[in-house]
């Protein structure tokens, strides 16, 4: 009879295109493991919409297991501790993973795989959960890339990616499954207050729901190239969670649009490439979304909200949407409302904090890790040091979003209207930005004047070049 197989599952909570699982099933009765580890995490830790998607996935993904007479074994711990003392009870011959690329992934997957070093089980990992592995895109020396451009071309030079693997119709078990904890115990659900409303509103969570939507959006992907800056329409996938929870593959997503021939798809193609792309920027810098890549004097630049109340309060306006800037607090309110945000008003509201408050990027980065049922470590730092001007490719600092321009060009009035409704009764004309005779009185002011704030950056800037 074939040795155990244990799947080890972390990012990668779906049944099918899933190599971890895929090998194992091949190879015999399988173990499928989803260990709670936030101690090797450390100040990276679960943020609350995290825990709220991690709870409904792993029951979808018990679910489907389940329908396959197999369950998952579920324990809280140290990572490597817990699979030791799996192989160890179960005499499984191997352990198989998809590979994740965060630091605290890296370093169990290193640690692990030498803590087996003297056993009769070897850890097996595998790629899953990209479009192709990182570090295959390199330049013409070998090095990795740096910059998006020239990788996102490498990457359509290498395209396609591997075939997509299919679904086990059925899984074969152990007779004697290891204990499990109860996903309930866990707690990672909300309930002193239950603030998760919106979220349960806005999102269905599961492969199953990912699925779903992806056959939605074949449907309207072609509109996308224009449709994705308009946050008054629903234009863009919303595949984004699913993605970061591997609910779904990139690689499925890609064959299942590979023949469309619209502007839409090679847009969304490149927004594929670009979630690569931030895998290839944290291999090389590990600690990208702590540290800013570029020199400059960050005591100059930035106001740091722990020096006084006024830019601690700055910051919590922000947090909160009551910034003064309609398109601004409408994306924060849609952010602490659904767990999600628009694409285009991401990066103004982004741009808003550091530039119009001048305050550190990273003090919104660590806000998005908490509030977004997305929140990724490489895309989310990726994003927030591309914003800044401090990455190692990134808009220029000068390069000044100017928020209520922004949100008429883009005509988000509706949107405005849905997360503001304090601002629901005024006209198209007046609601990107509301004048005195305008302004209800339970709106705040504008916390700064866009062109004062510009000013004020563009000098911040320059001295800290100085």
């Amino acid at each position: 009879m074939t040795s155990p197989q244990i799947v080890w599952l972390r990012r990668d909570l779906r049944m099918k295109d899933q190599p971890a699982l895929y090998a194992a099933a091949q190879a015999g009765p399988v173990i499928p493991v989803y260990i709670l580890d936030e101690e090797r995490a450390g100040d990276r830790k679960l943020g609350g919409a995290h825990r709220w998607w991690l709870h409904h996935s792993l029951e979808d993904l018990a679910k489907s297991y389940g329908r396959r007479n197999a369950q998952i074994v579920m324990r809280r711990g140290d990572s490597v501790s817990v699979l030791q003392g799996i192989a160890r009870e179960t005499g499984a011959s191997a352990i198989h993973a998809n590979r994740h690329y965060e630091p605290w992934h890296r370093e169990a997957e290193e640690d692990l795989h030498d803590a087996l070093k003297d056993s009769e089980c070897e850890l097996v990992l595998h790629d899953g959960n990209y479009l192709l592995p990182p570090g295959t895109a390199r330049t013409g020396g070998g090095d990795p890339y740096k910059i998006y451009t020239p990788f996102m071309r490498a990457v359509k030079e290498l395209l396609p990616p591997r075939d997509e693997l299919p679904e086990p119709d059925t899984i074969s078990q152990p007779s004697d499954m290891p204990e499990s904890d109860d996903l309930s115990d866990w707690e990672l659900l909300p309930n002193k207050p239950d603030w998760a409303g919106g979220l349960r509103d806005f999102w269905t969570v599961g492969e199953d729901a990912a699925h779903e939507r992806l056959d939605w959006w074949a449907d309207h992907v072609g509109g996308y190239d224009d449709g994705r800056n308009l946050p008054s329409e629903d234009a863009t996938s919303k595949m984004s969670p699913h993605l970061h929870w591997g609910e779904i593959s990139p690689v499925s997503i890609w064959h299942r649009m590979k023949d469309m021939r619209s502007d839409g798809w090679q847009v969304y193609e490149k927004e594929l490439i670009w979630r690569d792309y931030a895998q290839n920027v944290i291999c090389q810098f590990p600690n990208y979304p702590e540290e800013s890549y570029r020199d400059y004097d960050e005591q100059t630049l930035w106001r740091n909200p722990n020096r006084g109340h006024v830019i601690q309060s700055e910051l919590e306006a922000w947090q909160q949407g009551r910034t003064g800037y309609p398109i601004v607090d409408a994306g924060m309110r849609q952010l602490w409302q659904t767990g999600w945000m628009h694409n285009r008003v991401r990066m103004i509201a982004a741009s808003f904090l550091i530039k119009h408050l001048l305050i550190d990027w990273r003090h919104g980065e660590r806000w998005f890790w908490d509030t977004l049922v997305d929140g990724d470590y490489a895309s989310n730092g990726t994003n927030w040091q591309w914003v800044s001007g401090t990455g190692v490719d990134s808009n220029m600092f000068p390069r000044i979003m100017a928020p209520l321009s922004q949100s008429e060009k883009f005509d988000a009035a509706e949107y405005i209207r849905e997360y503001v409704p304090e601002l629901a009764d005024l006209d198209d004309e007046h609601i990107h930005d509301p004048g005195d005779e305008h302004r209800p009185e339970d709106y705040p002011e504008k916390l700064i004047r866009h062109k004062e704030a510009r000013e004020r950056a563009l000098q911040a800037y320059r001295d800290s070049k100085d």
